[in-house]
This record gives structure tokens, C-alpha cells and sequence, in this order.
């Protein structure tokens, strides 16, 4: 009866400590997309990304047009 005395204070503080991890990862938002991981293992990263464009010819053809007369 003695070990009472000690172990429900230590099973409190547990289930406290147990219940404020978890309040933290939903605050987190570890719960949020819960289909996004088993979504993305089925599409494919290997396609290469598109090549980058350079800025000098983005503004040769973004400019207005001059002038001709």
C-alpha cells in the first residue's frame, strides 16, 4: 500500500506528459495531411525540371515594341 504513495503521482505526471505531447503535435500539425505521404510515394520525381529561362531574353520579348515609322 505503500508504493501507492509513489506510484500514482508518477502515473499522473505520465499521462499528463503523454497528454501535452500530444496537444503539441496536433498544434504542430503533424495530423493535417494524413493521405499527402501515402499520395506521394505513387508519383514519379525523376522527371528533370524545366530548364530555366535566361533573364536577358525575358526582357527582349516582354518589351514593347518600338517605334518603326
Amino acid at each position: 500500500m505503500e508504493s501507492l504513495i509513489y506510484l500514482i503521482p508518477i502515473a499522473l505526471v505520465l499521462g499528463l506528459l503523454a497528454l501535452s505531447a500530444f496537444l503539441w503535435s496536433l498544434k504542430s500539425g503533424q495530423y493535417d495531411d494524413m493521405e499527402g505521404a501515402a499520395n506521394r510515394i505513387l508519383f514519379d520525381d525523376d522527371i528533370p525540371p524545366p530548364p530555366k529561362k535566361d533573364p536577358a531574353k525575358k526582357d527582349a520579348t516582354t518589351s514593347e515594341p518600338k517605334d518603326q515609322d
